[in-house]
Parts: C-alpha cells; structure tokens; sequence
C-alpha cells in the first residue's frame, strides 16, 4: 500500500510518498508561497527523490493548485516515483485540533470535514488550513481515494479531568471547550512506542516523558502507553519557553504589559507567539544553533535563553516524574532534541536524583538524525535521542483504518 502524507499551512503543502510494504519514503517535499507572487529566482516548489533535492519556482494560486502540482510530481513529471497516481492507495492528514470530539484518527466524510471546521476557533491558523489541504486532494482525487485525518491532539485525550482542566469558571469550560488539549500528539505517540522497541518492553510496563524540542516544544507524560499529562495547552503557547514563544507566564503580567502600552488582544497575542521566548530573551535568533554560536562568544543575553530553557524543561520532566511516581525512560526529540548537544547535557544535569549520569561523548557526537542511549542500559533511567517521524504514524494509521474499513 502506497500512502500519500499531507500537511497543509496557509500558503503551504508538504507531501510525503510513503510505500508501506517497507516504509520507505519513494518521495518528499514541499509546495511553498501557495497564493503568493513568486520573485524571479525564487525557489518554492521542492523535491526530494533518491537522495538528491530539486528546486524551482512556480505560481501557484490555491491549494487546488498546489495539489495538482504535487500530483504531476509523483506521477508525471522527470522525477516521477509511480506510473500513474492511481498506485497510491489513500491520504493521510495531519490535522492540528481535534477538541473533545476526536480522540483518534478517522477516515474523512463530509460531516468529519465539516466539524473539523468548526473546531477552527481552537486552531485559527491551523484547522482552515488543514481542511483546504483535504478539499484540495478531494477535488483533484475525487471521493473514491480514501483520506484520513490524523488529529496532534489525539494521542493527548487519555489526561485526566484533573490534568486538562483549568482553574477557570467551570462555564468557560462548557461554553468555550477551555481546557488543555496538548500538540505534538503523533511526534509524543511514535517516539514513545519506539523507545519501548529499544528497550525491549511492552510500552504498558512502562513510564516514559518524550521530550520534542524544536522551534515549538512540548513534553508529554506517558504512563503504560497513554498520555497523564502535557505540557501544551489549549493553544501552542503554554508550557516552557520556545523559539518565539512565552510559553507559560503569570496573566497578570500579560494584562499588566497591555494596560501600560495600551495593547489590544490580537497585537498581545503576536507578541506571546511571535516576539517573545528565546529569540526575545537571547536578542540574537530563535534558532537554537545561533544561540550556541552566541553562547560560544560569551554572549550574556543568549547564555542567560539557554540557561532558562534548560531550567524549563528540567523542572516539566521533574513535574512529570512526580505525576507518574516514577520513570522508566527520558526521550529527546525534535530539531533541537536531536541536535541540542548542549542543551541535552544541561537538562540532564538537572536529574542527578535519579542517578541519571550521561555519556557526554555519545552526547555530543549524536547530531544530524542519528539515535543513541546515553545512559547505560543497566540505569535505573535511560536517556535516549530518537528521531521523530510524525509522517510515518500519520501513515501507519492511514494503512490500519484504510486496511480494517
């Protein structure tokens, strides 16, 4: 079975060819700048085949567009990976919000569609976006290839009342569907299960806290297979301090920042997401390599990002080990979890308690997607980097609901 993987933005789509038989990626890519004037020169349409990356540019108008783009790709063009499109059996969706109504991935309806819609005031800049990539194969493919939504927040919804609920008036609640949701959910779900395989163990003996450390970071409690608690909320924003974003701070401070500089919701809100975090506090980037580069130089204000970032992180995994009673096993994943050396030695300073001691050698030689155990497989805990693979699990549930229809 050949599985299309889609994740769409506002003005992008990036594909993903996967053939099941052995999991190998035939095709990846991207289609950038969807409904943008294109520069000359300006590269936004991006293929990956054999090892080898082609670029060129191309006005596309809508998504529609795009698809049709990504479909004389695969199937016509010079780097053509199957004969005909008709090889490929179904598509996967990511879908960013799946609110109370989506505990797990589904094959698309209409009626899906539809209230997948109408969970986008969960996810404003996600969720429209995400349904128009479904509309935009729907109208090339027609109904008769399956399409599957694979929601971030599915993996999440095992949590307790007494972890997604907020200290709010219980009406908000009811009326506006606030609580915590978590992200990350199908990055959380693959590295879990694989760091049970690495073990050897059945993933309901154990305890693990997955760490996906990127640009937007989130941790996640996994207690025998199912999530106890998150670090993201009801949006992308909580939790500990990301590339540009806060992550969680008092709300009096939030209010107090807008009453001084007479700031309105929307604006405050692009500063929460947009202008704080590390590239705020460092000064120099949110990118996690210019703020080593910085540190290196003996930069204060990047020195002083990192420190706290690490410090973030280290007390959510602490939270967690208490959640759980417990740990089995610590996961580092995501751009920055798996090239972070720095970052991954710091966090791990911090969990001494648990005797957790790493190798710093195999630290810092483990970068570029590459996996390995810094701790000892005889420890009490084991520290491991994994390489997340979220367009594989959107098609390996593709494949079970396409297969079990």
């Amino acid at each position: 079975m050949k599985i299309l993987v889609i994740n769409c933005g506002s003005s992008s789509l990036k594909y993903q060819l996967i053939d099941m038989e052995n999991e190998s990626v035939l095709c990846k890519g991207a289609v950038e700048r969807i409904g943008l004037k294109i520069s000359g020169g300006e590269e936004n349409v991006i293929v990956k085949v054999n090892g080898e990356t082609y670029k060129y540019d191309k006005e596309l108008l809508t998504h529609t567009d795009a698809f049709n783009e990504v479909k004389y790709i695969l199937s016509e063009g010079e780097h053509k990976v199957v004969d005909s499109f008709n090889e490929i059996d179904a598509i996967g969706h990511r879908i960013v919000q799946g609110g109370d109504k989506y505990t797990k991935s589904v094959i698309v309806t209409p009626e899906v569609a539809q209230e997948v819609k109408e969970l986008s005031p969960l996810a404003p800049l996600h969720n429209p976006a995400n349904v128009q990539g479904y509309e935009a194969c729907l109208s090339v493919v027609g109904p008769n290839v399956p399409q599957v939504f694979v929601f971030d927040t599915a993996f999440h919804s095992t949590m307790p009342p007494k972890a997604y609920m907020y200290a709010l008036p219980y009406e908000y609640y009811k009326k506006y569907g606030i609580r915590r949701y978590g992200f990350h959910g199908t990055s959380h779900k693959f590295v879990s299960q694989r760091v049970a395989d690495r073990m050897g163990k059945n993933i309901k003996d154990l305890k693990i806290i997955t760490c996906h450390l990127g640009n937007g970071s989130s941790i996640a409690a996994v207690d025998h297979g199912k999530v106890v608690d998150t670090s993201m909320g009801f949006t992308p924003l909580d939790g500990f301090m990301m590339g540009t974003r806060s992550g969680g701070v008092d709300p009096s401070a939030v209010t107090y920042i807008m009453k001084k500089e007479g700031i309105n919701p929307d604006d405050m809100d692009a500063i929460l997401n947009k202008k704080s975090g590390v590239q705020a506090v460092s000064g120099v980037s949110s990118d996690d390599r210019d703020i080593c580069k910085a540190q290196a130089e003996g930069n204060e204000r990047a020195i002083l990002a990192h420190e706290m970032q690490a410090y973030e992180i280290a007390k959510f995994v602490g939270s967690y080990v208490a959640a759980m009673n417990g740990v089995d096993a610590i996961v580092f994943t995501g751009g920055i979890g798996e090239n972070g050396v720095w970052l991954r030695s710091k966090i791990c300073s911090y969990f001494g308690y648990l005797g957790v001691h790493i190798n710093e050698a195999v630290n810092s030689s483990t970068q570029k997607g590459a996996e390995a155990e810094l701790t000892d497989p005889s420890d009490k805990v084991r520290v491991f980097i994994l390489a997340t693979d979220e367009e594989l699990m959107i098609a390996r549930d593709t494949e079970e609901l396409v297969r079990n229809r």
